[in-house]
């Protein structure tokens, strides 16, 4: 099968290996699209390595047809879906190895494509709205009419946060980086949309006297000390990225205390297979219905053909996209 490999220049290029052996718990897909993620950009610069014994081929997220099952894929268990079948158009995350023609993926993480998504908008799903779920719900824990502060609105994980925020009526404030991103956050439910580069996000907090229960935050660095500021009592901050930084200087460990302020930090990549499935049937019962009914829907900035690859990686590093960047393989 062709895949997409990484030269000592950090180039990509397409390459030739064999197909991937499947367990009996595993399944093998034709990928049809491949959804972009920073995780991608990371690895191939040599700063984010996959899980130990996991595939070195870049990608964690893809849509296609089941091309083959293991021999375990039909028993009705907690670790298996036993409603797939060979042909069945689905999308899932992985640990690496979605930049190739064929993935191998655990078949308890299938989600079955609904007939009325394409293979390009059922790649921009799983990552990114299976990460905001695990980090409003399963980690934050928030009840409704919650207040929200969610930065980097308009990414990929900020998109799919608002859509899921306001289901269950969150208020949603968003922090992001032009007027045409704070638009798009606003169609997509955002109460409100503070631009970083003209307004600091502490100072409008303090004005319209707001505090927030949940911060989502990809930024960390400076950020950290910011949003124990913004924070309100008992309020949780979820940090999943550092594109800030990696070090955040003179915390005030008295502030925490004064509101209880609980911070978390939290990857998917790394998680344990029960752990993902057990995310991924959570996240299918409560939200799958409103996949299905376009009730919320994945967000795509631009569509590549995968000869494109270095092309779409750019328009990520240069934080360009409002939504999912998608390559599609032909």
């Amino acid at each position: 099968m062709r895949y997409i490999a990484i030269d000592d220049q950090q180039k990509l290029f397409f390459d030739e290996t064999e197909k991937p052996n499947v367990a009996e718990d595993e399944c093998l897909i034709k990928v049809r699209a491949i959804g972009i993620n920073r995780a991608d950009i990371l690895q191939k610069l040599g700063m984010y390595p996959p899980p130990p014994g996991e595939s070195t081929i870049l990608g964690i997220e893809a849509c296609g047809d089941i091309v083959a099952l293991g021999s375990t894929s039909d028993l009705k268990n907690n670790h298996v879906k036993p409603d797939v079948k060979v042909g069945d158009k689905v999308f899932a995350i992985v640990p690496g190895g979605a930049y190739a023609e064929f993935v191998k993926v655990k078949t308890a993480h299938l989600i079955k494509l609904p007939s009325n998504l394409s293979y390009e908008e059922g790649a921009a799903i799983a990552e990114v709205f299976l990460t905001a779920y695990q980090c409003l719900f399963q980690i934050a824990g928030l009840k409704p009419n919650a207040k929200v502060l969610i930065h980097a609105g308009a990414s990929g994980v900020g998109t799919a946060a608002i859509q899921l925020a306001k289901q269950i009526n969150w208020h949603v404030t968003v922090t992001v980086g032009s007027e045409n991103k704070a638009n798009t956050c606003k169609a997509l439910g955002a109460d409100e949309a503070i631009n970083y580069r003209e307004t600091d996000f502490v100072a409008w907090a303090k004005e319209n006297k707001q505090q927030f229960d949940v911060v989502l935050d990809v930024v960390a660095g400076e950020y950290v000390n910011k949003n124990i500021s913004v924070c309100g009592l008992d309020g949780h901050i979820v940090m999943l990225s550092m594109l800030g930084g990696r070090f955040a200087e003179n915390i005030d460990v008295a502030k925490m205390l004064a509101k209880r302020v609980n911070i978390h930090a939290t990857t998917l990549r790394s998680r344990s297979d029960d752990y993902k499935t057990a995310l991924i049937n959570d996240f299918m019962n409560d939200f799958y219905p409103c996949i299905e009914q376009a009730t919320i829907k994945p967000v795509i900035h631009q569509q590549f053909s995968w000869h494109e690859v270095e092309k779409a990686h750019q328009v990520m590093v240069n934080n360009e996209n409002m939504g999912k960047l998608i390559l599609s393989v032909d």
